[in-house]
């Protein structure tokens, strides 16, 4: 059975799709077996696998609602991660999940007949904490959370953390953190250094050793349509990806199927 990582933050600009769709990227390069779930209707992982919104049959939503098994909303990208994309449709699943039967647990019953072909599956959950989102911390065994480097990083973290909770109380009760991953990183600013204190404060011994830097391949790549370790291996960004993704690896020995 695989590892399910709900990559959150209701803060948005904080690189969690940057995140998910590098790190899947990553961690599949070394030979893993990997799915990326899109959650958010903006469908930002979808893009950065190079797949079209528009051109999108069957994607989350259909899965969500009941309308399409997960076997049939997966698409094969040419990057080595499998993908479950979103589009504009997801954007008014909310409204409809909450007249449905279950409805905090659509994702995780959907993509039960398919966890068994993965060794991770990683889900991009929306920015807020919403009816998605709380889909994606039912589904998943572990949360991990990207932090900005900037003054405001921990605003907003005590909601997120007390979400946590409530799900892993009533939900999902194995629900655990796996890790905090500080982005935007700059070691030659003293705000930097400072905000890294205090998320290693709030978070003691959950904090990754890497830190992915800003850098301008990892912008760029979303708009070539591809994960930064093929955009450009060699750049500064994929670097890190691949460091976190054998930090990650290191840290779930034996958590594959």
């Amino acid at each position: 059975m695989s590892k399910v990582v709900a990559i959150t933050n209701q803060k948005g600009g904080v690189g969690k799709t940057t995140t998910a769709v590098n790190l899947a990227s990553a961690v599949a390069a070394v030979g893993k077996r990997v799915l990326l779930v899109d959650l958010d209707p903006q469908g930002n992982s979808t893009s950065g696998y190079g797949i079209s919104k528009r051109g999108v049959e069957r994607s989350v939503y259909q899965l969500l609602i009941g309308e399409a098994p997960a076997e049939e909303c997966i698409l094969k990208t040419k990057y080595q991660v499998d993908l479950i994309p979103s589009n504009i449709q997801l954007s008014g699943a909310g409204i409809e999940l909450v007249t449905l039967d279950r409805r905090e647990a659509r994702l995780r019953e959907g993509l039960a007949p398919v966890l068994k072909n993965y060794d991770f599956v990683f889900i991009d959950c929306p920015p807020s904490l919403d009816l998605l989102t709380l889909n994606g911390l039912c589904a998943c065994d572990t949360v991990l959370v990207p932090i900005q480097c900037e003054f405001f990083a921990l605003e907003g973290l005590s909601e997120l953390m007390s979400t946590v909770r409530t799900v892993k109380k009533r939900y999902n009760r194995y629900l655990e953190i796996e890790g905090v991953l500080l982005t935007m990183y700059d070691g030659r600013l003293n705000l930097t250094l400072q905000v890294v204190a205090e998320v290693k404060k709030y978070f003691p011994n959950k904090v990754y050793k890497t830190a992915i830097p800003r850098n301008v391949r990892l912008s760029e790549a979303p708009s070539f349509g591809a994960p930064v370790n093929y955009y450009d291996r060699s750049s500064k960004g994929a670097q890190a990806y691949a460091e976190l993704a054998a930090e990650f690896l290191a840290a779930n020995r034996g958590a594959e199927a």
